[in-house]
């Protein structure tokens, strides 16, 4: 089975190690990583995200141990288009978050359109952080939670813009 799934993944959280780890459950996984380009579109609040190559090196890192756990194999590619990769035919499923689900929908009916079979959508469950909200990038990145979802009240998010050369964290 040939699983995909797509994000900026900026950073790589608890929530996304849910969706990788039903990911690779089921198959060998494409990840569609947003582009420079793309990325900044896809937040629903305005901050910096770091660049393609930083995100990708930190994803495959994250990758790499759980494909080797379940002796499977993947691949990052970038995405230019919200819907991306998963409109190609090779696939057989697609992992998504609950918040994605619709976009999943849209994804099948452009799979339909070109005469390909449709995925099965696999919603992985929101992973929830130790104040009972969800895990999400934008909390980390606000310094309200780190990426296992512990509340930081004395950190410092990120910006809305690239950090100066100064900043000791680079990592969020």
């Amino acid at each position: 089975m040939h699983v995909a799934l797509g994000g900026t993944f900026d950073p790589v959280h608890d929530g996304h190690l849910a969706l990788f780890e039903r990911a690779f459950e089921l198959g060998d996984v494409t990840v569609g990583l947003t582009s420079d380009e793309l990325a900044p579109k896809t937040r629903h609040v305005d901050r910096y995200v770091r660049s393609f190559e930083d995100r990708k090196r930190d994803l495959v890192a994250e990758l790499e141990p759980l494909a080797e756990s379940h002796d499977r194999a993947f691949e990052v590619r970038e995405l230019s288009d919200p819907t991306g990769i998963a409109t190609e035919p090779k696939f057989d499923y697609l992992i998504v978050s609950p918040e994605t689900r619709n976009g999943g929908e849209r994804i099948n009916e452009i799979r339909r359109e070109r005469g390909h079979e449709p995925l099965e959508i696999e919603v992985v469950d929101h992973v929830m952080a130790e104040d009972g909200e969800r895990i999400s990038s934008t909390r980390i990145v606000e310094g309200e939670i780190d990426r296992h979802g512990n509340v930081t009240p004395d950190r410092n998010g990120r910006g809305a813009t690239r950090p100066t050369a100064d900043s000791s964290d680079t990592s969020q």
